[in-house]
């Protein structure tokens, strides 16, 4: 059965997702993820953040096109393609936020990159709220590597700042899966409430995260990884009536902490270096070590 937790736990962190509100270096993620999206033609391809004081910015080879943002004055500029060989300005950073906020969509939010999220999975934010939902329907899950809800992106600079993350799952249930004697309570189920209320600690998080309130009510059909995980193990006593939907509400609500280490986290990353380690039997292991 270890392999079968191992996917409920790896279901639970839908609802533990991990945010950051804005920063100069979190805007600029958002701008720049927001352009790629919007403008594909221009931006043809996923590039990686590249810092070099003052700039925070992004080169696309294709086109030979840079954008980026002067952490001096705030302001984009562009250069190449259609802006010519001298650096071009295109509007202060602020302006251009308010700009994506008001447009509305999953690129509207602070430091989410939402490139690969589930079809289906609708978001906004009031504040320090964001609101995370299916909105009563079922989003398809085909892969549970690929659950990227909200990631905070790679950070370009070491803030020295932790911040604790707790899920609080409200109400979580599994349609389609259940043992073979009827009556009996769904293991499973039991299962998926032990491992849903974990906490992920982030080091060098941005500094306006320590408020963020995140609530989400989402549903899930998970029948596809679902089955190639119980086809895989030598299971019986299951039964499967598809389509299996998960269904989950909770708050995540963020707090600093002097020490993730020091923290009861089942996870740690951090935003810089992008290292991580996973918390077993009271020790943080480093992943990959």
């Amino acid at each position: 059965m270890k392999p079968f937790k191992l996917f409920l736990c790896a279901l639970a962190l839908f609802g533990n997702t991990h945010w950051a509100q804005a920063t100069i270096a979190s805007d600029s993620e958002k701008l720049f993820n927001w352009a790629e999206n919007t403008f594909p033609s221009v931006f043809p391809s996923r590039r990686a953040t590249q810092s070099i004081e003052p700039w925070l910015f992004r080169h696309y080879p294709e086109s030979n096109i840079y954008v980026g943002v002067n952490k001096s004055d705030n302001i984009v500029y562009a250069m190449g393609g259609p802006w010519g060989s001298n650096p071009t300005v295109i509007d202060s950073l602020s302006n251009l936020i308010n700009y994506i906020n008001n447009s509305g969509g999953s690129s509207a939010i602070a430091a989410c990159d939402t490139a690969n999220t589930l079809a289906g999975v609708n978001y906004s934010q009031s504040d320090n709220v964001v609101t995370v939902t299916t909105s009563g329907t079922c989003a398809v899950v085909a892969d549970l590597s690929n659950t990227n809800l909200c990631k905070i992106p790679e950070q370009t600079t070491a803030s020295g700042i932790s911040i604790l993350g707790s899920n609080n799952v409200t109400s979580s249930s599994i349609e389609g899966l259940s043992t073979i004697i009827p009556g009996l309570p769904n293991p499973f189920q039991a299962i998926v409430d032990a491992s849903a209320n974990v906490k992920h600690c982030t080091i060098n998080a941005p500094a306006a995260a320590a408020n963020l309130v995140v609530n989400s009510d989402l549903c899930l059909d998970i029948t596809t990884p679902l089955t190639a995980t119980l086809g895989s193990l030598p299971v019986t006593g299951i039964v499967v009536t598809p389509p299996v939907k998960y269904y989950t509400r909770g708050t995540y609500t963020n707090q600093v902490v002097a020490d993730c280490f020091a923290t009861d986290a089942t996870t740690i990353t951090d935003a810089f270096t992008g290292e991580a380690w996973v918390n077993q039997d009271g020790n943080f292991v480093k992943v990959g070590s």
